[in-house]
Order: C-alpha cells, then structure tokens, then sequence
C-alpha cells in the first residue's frame, strides 16, 4: 500500500467525524451562514485540533466565504490552506518525505542516539521497534538499549523486537538504574560502530515529579559518553488521547527539551486534529506517525499529506 493511503486509511475516523457532521453544510448554491460556520466549528473542536485553531479556520472561512454562495472546491481549498498554515513551524525546516530520515538529527560522527519517553500504554515500545525498522531499511545499523528496567515484560518484550529485526539490545537486570543502561548502551554502539542507539525509558507520569527527574539524568549520563547525544529526544503520544497529550507533552519537554513527536495508534481514533494542537500549543514537531500495526506502518509525518489525507474522499 502506498504511503499516502496509508494515512488516508489512518485518518478516515476522523475523516468521516468531519465529513459526517457538515456533509450538508456546504453545498454549492447555498449561501454559508453563521449556522454553518457554527456547525464546522464544532465538529473541527471535535477533531480535537483545539478551540484556537478552530476559531482560525473559521475566521478565514468567514472572511473569504462568509454570505456568499457556496462553491464547493474553494470554500475547502480555504480549509486547507488555514491548515497547512497551522501546522507549519515558523523558520523550521520542512521534512522531506523522500527522505525518510530527514526528522532526525543525526550526528556527524559516532553513534547518534535517540533518547524515546513516554506515559505508560501509548506504544512506546512498538513505536521504538517500527522506528528502528525504519532506521535499518535507510541503511543505518541500530543497537537498542532497554531502559526500562522496572518492568521485566518491558525488557523482555524489547528484547523479542531486537531479535525479530536482528539488532543488538542492551539490557541490564530488572531494578538496575536506567541510566547505567543508557550509558552501556552508548558505550556498545561507539565501540561496535553502529550508527543509531535507541534508548527505551520506563513509561511514568507527566506528574510523578522523581521519575521526570529521572529522565533529566538519562539525558546528562548520556551526554557524558557521548558528547552532543541525545540528539533526539522523542516523545511518544497516543493520537487517542486527543488533548490529553498536550500536557504530557509539556511535562516531558520540561525533563528532557523533547525534540519531537511520534504519534502512535493514528490509525485508532477520531482525534487527528490533535496534530494541530501540539504544534499550536507547544511549537514542537510532529516527526513520525503510526499509521497502523505492522512494522511498516509508521512514516514521516508531512503537513501537505496530512491535510490532503483528512480532507479527500
């Protein structure tokens, strides 16, 4: 399946959400009025994109189509053009999707490590499986360290991941400090040569402030190692946590200055918009989506494809 339909596929929950609720809306001949907009509005909140972004796109429809007759094609081009302005950061660089790696940082020599955090059940360990799977069809060797030493099923679950996609794993016994994890893991791949090292982290709450400490010193022991590492810091959300995710994103890029996003489970909800609030609210970007269960099914996330994802039939 091609890597556009894929998202269209991800993205139909929230695809149908938003077509279902306005498909009467916006006719062409009919005039589009206050009960319209107001209507749209509703369903885009819904969406979860956020009430601002929401109030923005209604803004232009306003302006631009506001007591007029309805021509269908605009009045959508209009949708998404006010998204596509949304989800664009200011002054950052454009990921290219012919690049699958142009998301990352990668460092110029050494081991270029990936710092991976996240509350408990978003899939983040599938995340960092689908990620490496990534990272070795781009032509880059991966070693995954197993952080997460608090959990046996944790490690032991990473472990199966290592062994299905022939990589390395570092793992240390269960209750030893993560961040000694972290470091042997770094220690492994500069002097094995491999190209990426992928640091699982414990799943903890936004509010268990020890643990989010924690996490500041799996970034410093690593740093020590390896100077400039991580160069990423990846925070994984569950897309069906709609808003939900905004405050983990806050609280976790405090610990550890995340560099970015993967949004998992996109596949699962009816909450896409929510791609939009995070970049809204926190100015951080979405790196990669997860657009299904396979190993496969995760790609770079672009906002052109995105936009045209959510809104064609």
């Amino acid at each position: 399946m091609a890597l556009f339909d894929k998202l269209k596929g991800a993205l139909s929950k929230t695809k149908t959400l938003l077509r279902t609720d306005v498909r009467d809306l916006f006719r062409s001949g009919e005039i589009l009025d206050e009960s319209r907009l107001a209507v749209f509005e509703k369903a885009l909140i819904e969406s979860d994109m956020g009430v601002a972004a929401a109030d923005s796109i209604i803004s232009e429809l306003r302006e631009q189509h506001g007591g007029r007759t309805v021509q269908i094609d605009a009045v959508w081009g209009t949708v998404k053009t006010q998204l596509r302005a949304l989800l664009a950061g200011e002054g950052e660089a454009r990921f290219d999707a012919a690049d699958p790696l142009s998301p990352l940082q990668m460092a110029a020599g050494g081991p270029t490590v990936i710092l991976v955090a996240g509350v408990n059940g978003v899939g983040k360990t599938t995340s960092i499986a689908k990620l490496a799977h990534f990272l070795q069809k781009n032509g880059r060797s991966v070693l995954l360290a197993a952080g997460d030493t608090f959990r046996a099923a944790a490690v032991e679950q990473l472990t199966l991941w290592s062994q299905r996609l022939g990589c390395e794993i570092v793992t240390k016994p269960q209750g030893s400090d993560p961040a000694s994890v972290a470091y042997a893991g770094c220690e492994r791949a500069a002097e094995a040569g491999i190209d990426c090292c992928i640091v699982d982290t414990a799943g903890r709450l936004q509010t268990h402030k020890n643990l989010m400490e924690e996490l500041g010193k799996i970034r410093r022991v690593i740093e020590k190692r390896v100077p400039g590492a991580p160069q990423e810091r990846l925070l994984v959300l569950d897309a069906t946590t709609g808003q939900n995710g905004i405050s983990q994103a806050s609280s976790f890029s405090e610990a550890i200055d995340c560099t970015g996003i993967i949004l998992a489970k996109l596949d699962g909800t009816a909450k896409g918009g929510v791609v939009v609030a995070i970049r809204q609210k926190m100015g951080m970007p979405v790196k990669y989506v997860g657009v299904g269960e396979k190993i496969d099914d995760l790609q770079v996330f672009d906002p052109d494809d995105f936009v045209e994802a959510l809104f064609t039939t």
